[in-house]
Parts: structure tokens; sequence; C-alpha cells
């Protein structure tokens, strides 16, 4: 299974899960995990995928979430659970 984390932070506006979700239902990126919090105006998502199944290489995926992100006015970062695993294990 190729597990990614993709983290979704900005100000909190209307239609940002359903965005991030169609695009990715749109891909074949299934979801495994996902947790969402808003603390005052900020939203903040993380979510555990599995894109073993996607339409699209990784960094095609990662760079589009990006313009998605953008195009809403959050910030959208894909990385690979592994990497991920490396970076947050101290």
């Amino acid at each position: 299974m190729k597990k990614t984390i993709i983290t979704v932070v900005g100000k909190d506006t209307v239609g940002i899960i359903a965005k991030v979700c169609t695009y990715l239902a749109e891909n074949e990126v299934n979801i495994l995990d996902i947790s969402q919090t808003i603390v005052q105006d900020y939203f903040n998502m993380m979510m555990l995928v599995d894109m073993n199944q996607a339409k699209k290489p990784f960094g095609d995926i990662s760079d589009e979430l990006a313009k998605v992100g953008e195009e809403i006015g959050v910030v959208i970062k894909c990385q690979r659970e592994d990497i991920f695993d490396k970076m947050h294990r101290i």
C-alpha cells in the first residue's frame, strides 16, 4: 500500500473538505483516515490516504493539490508516509 499524508492548513471557509475529497475521489485516491479541527478561524486537516489505485503519479497529485489549495486559500502538502515518519521520529 502506498500511504501518503496530506495536510491542509488555512483560514476556514465553506467547502475545503469537499474540494479536497472531490479531487481525491476523481483521481481514485482512497481516504483511510481523516482528522480536522478548527481553532478560532483556522482550519487544520490531516489525512492518511492510499495511492495504490491513483490515476496519476504522486508528484502530479501533490502539485495539483497544491493548486487546489491556492484556489481555495489554504496550503495543501503531500508527503509519503515513510518520509513523514522519518521526519517526525524524534
